[in-house]
C-alpha cells in the first residue's frame, strides 16, 4: 500500500476528528485495528460503531472529490455486472452498478486509481464515471458475486448484512426519564447490548437496538462537562452525580472496558426518606442522636447503605444543633440546613480522597463526621480516633455481616497493630447495622432485612479478646443487643412480606432460618 494512500487515510481520520464526529482516541484505536487487519480506516470506524455508513460516505465523497454510493441501497442489475469479468472485479476492487448510453457508473474503493479506470474504459469502449463505496461493502459484494454467481447479488448482500434494529438508540434524556419513573435501581449502558436495567438485582434488557461504542461515548460526554471528560480520559473511570431539572438526580459511574465506555446510572430520590419509609427500625434514631462513638452500616454493594446513612443524617439534622461534615463519593442526597449545618464534600471535587479529607477534618470543627465508605488504613484509623475523641462518626463498610465488619476493620491493619485497633474499636463502637434488600412478595420493590450488633459489655470483651467468631453464636439466641439477619428474614417471611425462597437465598445460616420459619 503506497505512501499516498496512507496519507489519504490519515486525512479522512483527521477530518472526522476535526468535525467532532470521532475522538482522537477512537482514531488511534481504529489505526491500531488497521495494523492488525489491514482494512480501510473508514470501514473500521463503521465496524466499531464510531460513525455511520452515511457519515463515512459523505466524508469519502468530500475527500476524494467524487460522488458516493451505498451498495446496500442499490439493486444491482445482473446484466450490468456481466460487463466486467468476475476475475477483474475481484482483482481491481470495483463493480459496475449502472449503464447509460454513453458511460458506465463504476463503484470503486479507490476512485482515483487512473490505471484501473483507463483499463475499464478501454475494455468496455465507454466512458467511466467512478463513485466511491466503503471497502467493507465492496468486499461483501465481491464475495457474494464469487460465492453465489447464479444468485441475486443484492439479495445475498442484504442477507449477510446485520439486521436493522427494532428501534434507534434512544436519547439520553429519554433513558433518564425512564429510569426515574421505573422501579429499577440502576441502568447499565454498554456497547454491544441494548440498554439494561436492574430490578431486584436481576438484569433486564430493553427491546431496542444494541448500543454502539459511539452511543456510549456520546451519553458519557452529555453527562459530564469537558473538564470531567479530560479527567476520565486519563483515569479510565469517574464517579459523579448530576441533576436534571424536571427529571431528578442521578449517581453516575463511567468506566472503560474493552476500549469502549460503559455507564452505570442510579436514580436518587432528592427527598431523604424516613426510617419508616425505608422499613428501618425506629430505634436507629436513638443511636443516630448519640453524642459520640462509631456507627457502621455494612452490607453488599447496591443494598441501600447510602440511603440508610442519609436517613440517619437527616435525623441528626432535624433534632440536633451541630456541625455535620460528610465525605461522599459522589454526593447523592443533598441535605438542606435544618437545626444543624450540613457541609457535604465530594471526593475528587472538594477533596482528593477520603483519607485526604479526613486528614484535615478536625480543623473544620465537626461534631458529626459522615464517611461515605471506609476503604483504607488511614481512613479507618482517623475514624476510630475521631470516635474516641468526642465525635459521632457514621460510615459504611463493604462486609457481608456484622461480625465480618469487625474482622475487616481489624484485619486491614498489619499484625503488630491489631491488638491496639481491637481495643480502640471495642471502646468506640456503638452499633453495627448490616442490611440486605430483599424482593417483596407482592410488589415490584424491595424491603430491608437487617442484622444488628449493639456494642454491649459482653461484645466489648469478645472484641478485645479476639473472639469475634463467638459473637455469631451469641446472635443466634437473639437478644436486645444482637439479632442475626436470619431472624429478620424469618420475621419478614412469617409476616407474608417475602417468599420463603428469597429469605433462604439471603440467609447467613440456612438451617437456623429453616428452624425459625418452621420449614424442613
Amino acid at each position: 500500500m503506497g505512501r499516498a494512500d496512507r496519507k489519504s487515510r490519515q486525512k479522512l481520520g483527521e477530518l472526522l476528528v476535526e468535525h467532532g464526529l470521532i475522538t482522537s482516541n477512537q482514531l488511534k484505536e481504529a489505526l491500531r485495528r488497521q495494523t492488525q487487519t489491514g482494512a480501510k480506516i473508514g470501514s473500521i470506524l463503521v465496524e466499531r460503531g464510531f460513525i455511520t455508513t452515511e457519515v463515512l460516505l459523505d466524508f469519502l465523497s468530500k475527500q476524494l472529490g467524487v460522488p458516493s454510493a451505498n451498495l446496500m441501497d442499490i439493486d444491482l442489475d445482473p446484466d450490468v455486472l456481466k460487463l466486467i469479468p468476475v476475475d477483474k472485479i475481484k482483482k481491481m476492487k470495483l463493480i459496475p452498478i449502472a449503464l447509460d448510453d454513453n458511460f458506465v457508473t463504476l463503484a470503486m474503493v479507490n476512485p482515483n486509481d487512473m490505471m484501473a479506470l483507463n483499463d475499464i474504459e478501454f475494455s468496455l469502449g465507454r466512458k467511466v464515471h467512478p463513485v466511491v463505496v466503503p471497502s467493507s461493502q465492496m468486499e461483501t459484494a465481491i464475495n457474494s458475486l464469487v460465492s453465489h454467481p447464479k444468485k441475486d447479488v443484492t439479495s445475498t448482500m442484504r442477507e449477510k448484512s446485520p439486521k436493522k434494529a427494532k428501534q434507534k438508540s434512544p436519547q439520553l434524556l429519554s433513558l433518564l426519564k425512564y429510569l426515574a419513573k421505573s422501579t429499577a435501581t440502576d441502568m447499565l449502558l454498554a456497547a454491544g447490548v441494548s440498554p439494561s436495567i436492574k430490578i431486584h438485582n436481576e438484569l433486564k434488557r430493553a427491546d431496542m437496538e444494541y448500543l454502539t461504542p459511539a452511543d456510549c461515548e456520546r451519553y458519557a460526554r452529555e453527562l459530564m462537562p469537558e473538564s470531567d471528560w479530560e479527567f476520565f480520559e486519563e483515569s479510565g473511570d469517574h464517579d459523579f452525580a448530576v441533576t436534571y431539572q424536571d427529571i431528578g438526580r442521578f449517581r453516575v459511574n463511567v468506566y472503560r472496558q474493552r476500549r469502549s465506555v460503559s455507564i452505570t446510572l442510579r436514580y436518587i430520590n432528592e427527598i431523604v426518606p424516613t426510617l419508616a419509609e425505608l422499613n428501618l427500625p425506629e430505634w436507629l434514631s436513638d443511636y443516630a442522636l448519640k453524642p459520640q462513638g462509631l456507627i457502621l452500616v455494612s452490607g453488599p454493594a447496591g443494598h441501600g447503605k447510602t440511603t440508610t446513612l442519609a436517613a440517619m443524617v437527616d435525623i441528626i439534622n432535624s433534632n440536633r444543633g451541630c456541625n455535620i461534615i460528610t465525605l461522599e463519593d459522589p454526593i447523592e442526597y443533598l441535605h438542606k440546613h435544618k437545626k444543624s449545618n450540613v457541609n457535604q464534600r465530594e471526593i475528587g471535587l472538594d477533596t482528593e480522597s477520603f483519607s485526604e479529607g479526613l486528614r484535615h477534618i478536625f480543623r473544620q470543627d465537626p461534631d458529626v463526621i459522615v464517611i461515605g465508605e471506609l476503604r483504607d488504613i488511614e481512613s479507618f484509623e482517623i475514624a476510630l480516633h475521631a470516635a474516641d475523641t468526642g465525635h459521632l462518626v457514621i460510615s459504611t463498610v463493604h462486609a457481608i455481616n456484622a461480625t465480618s465488619t469487625i474482622d475487616r476493620m481489624i484485619n486491614i491493619f498489619p499484625p503488630h497493630q491489631q491488638n491496639i485497633i481491637r481495643t480502640k474499636l471495642a471502646d468506640s463502637l456503638i452499633l453495627i447495622f448490616s442490611q440486605r434488600l430483599v424482593p417483596l412478595k407482592k410488589a415490584e420493590n424491595r424491603i430491608i432485612a437487617f442484622e444488628k450488633l449493639i456494642n454491649s459489655y459482653k461484645i466489648k470483651n469478645l472484641i478485645r479478646e479476639a473472639k469475634t467468631h463467638q459473637i455469631r453464636t451469641q446472635m443466634l439466641s437473639g437478644t436486645e443487643d444482637y439479632e442475626s439477619i436470619d431472624s429478620s428474614l424469618a420475621r419478614l417471611y412469617l409476616e407474608g412480606k417475602i417468599t420463603y425462597a428469597d429469605g433462604l437465598l439471603f440467609s447467613d445460616n440456612e438451617q437456623f432460618y429453616r428452624d425459625l420459619t418452621g420449614s424442613k
